[in-house]
Formats: structure tokens, sequence, C-alpha cells
């Protein structure tokens, strides 16, 4: 809940780029988005191009991407701000709900994504969960992006210890496709110190997301099959 007695400095929103080509989907969206008082939409992108330099110069927390772009897609954009600013979560706004899709977006380094159908306070929603760790995909997408993260060998890394005990736990409970309430009430503790030990999580294995973490986490070795066995 936000404090009563003040409204929230600059330093402390959560931080938005908006890149869509249309001038008046980006009104619409920055309406939405920033008159939220926890959040503040820093810049809009009308391409690909612009999209992939104000991430890498702004560092948002998010950035909400279109598909459809001039000079270069949604998904060419994410790969590269993901190549530039791995920290940077990417929700994709597209109009298609497929699996296969999806799992394309996925792939490219997208966090999630919303359809275009979706409210204002949907996308309000979905990047509030981003920014707290919390999943914006469906669950058979989770499913099929751990059994498609599982057909690659798992990378010979020095990383056994690179996450702490109960940081390894909560991979793997998110892992089970675990809500950061679900995960609090598993492991007896409040949802604000799950989502601090994510953002730990996060910046150890240089994510953005939790499907990322996820997909890093199986392919380094941090979380095993017998972790995801529920899901897939």
């Amino acid at each position: 809940m936000l404090q009563q007695f003040g409204k929230l400095s600059a330093r402390d929103k959560l931080r938005v780029l908006i890149a869509d080509d249309h001038p008046l989907l980006r009104e619409a969206l920055h309406r939405a988005l920033d008159g939220e008082d926890d959040m503040e939409v820093m810049a809009e992108a009308g391409d690909g191009e612009e999209a992939v330099k104000l991430a890498s110069e702004l560092k948002p927390d998010v950035v909400v991407m279109d598909i459809v772009m001039p000079k270069l897609s949604g998904i060419e954009a994410t790969r590269k701000i993901k190549e530039i600013a791995p920290n940077v979560a990417i929700l994709i706004l597209t109009a298609y709900d497929d699996e296969e899709y999806a799992l394309g977006l996925l792939d490219a380094g997208a966090a999630g994504y919303l359809l275009k159908s979706a409210r204002g306070c949907d996308l309000v929603g979905a990047v509030r969960a981003i920014r707290a760790g919390e999943s914006v995909l469906h669950p058979k997408v989770v499913a099929r992006l751990l059994k498609r993260a599982m057909m690659v060998p798992v990378e010979e890394h020095k990383h056994s210890e690179l996450l702490s005990q109960r940081e390894s736990q909560i991979l793997s409970l998110v892992a089970l496709g675990m809500s950061n309430k679900e995960i609090a009430d598993n492991l007896f503790l409040s949802q604000r110190t799950i989502k601090a030990h994510l953002t730990n999580i996060f910046n150890k294995l240089n994510v953005a997301s939790r499907s990322e973490a996820i997909v890093r986490g199986l392919r380094w070795g941090l979380v095993t099959l017998e972790d995801t066995t529920d899901k897939v």
C-alpha cells in the first residue's frame, strides 16, 4: 500500500518505456500507466530501433513493446535490448493468442505477453506483476517453456554455489509455477521477503523476469528436472 503522507519519489516509481508505432495507442498506453501513482512513463518509441536506443540509454524497469513496428520488429528489438540491458523486463503486446507464437517471444527474451484486447487495468496489473517477479504467462505456456528448456543440454558453468540455499529453494518453487503468495505460504515467509529474494535471484542470474530465471536455472543446472515434474 502506498504511503498516505506523500507521493513516491521519481526513483521509487516503476519506470516504463512504451514502444508502438501508432500514436493513438501510445497515447492510450501512456495515459493508462502514467496515471498510476507508482508508475512513470519515461519515454515513447515509434519504431523498433528507437526502442532499442531508448532502452539502452534510459534503462527502464519494463518496456511495453508492440510486435509489428517499422525498422525492427518487436521480437528483434527485444533480442537487442536483452543483449544490451538484460535487467530490463519486456512485456509484449500482441494480437495473437498462440502457444508456439508465445514461445517464440519468450525465446527472444520477453518476460511475458499481453493481448491487445486486454483492458487498461490488465496492462497495469501485468506491468506490476513483472516488477514483483510474478508471471504474466498462461500455465500451459510455462509448461511448454520448461519442456523446451529441458531439451537443451545443461551448460558447464561453475554456478553450483551462485544461489543461496533459500534462493535455490525459491527458484525451484517458481519452476513449479507457484505465485509469490503461494511460495510465501509454503515457506512461512512474507510476500515482501519472497519479492526481495526474487530480486536477488534475478540479479545473480542477470535476468529480469520469472520465465528467464527458470530457463537459465535449468540450463545452468540450478533447477533440476525433478523440480519441474508437477508442471510438465
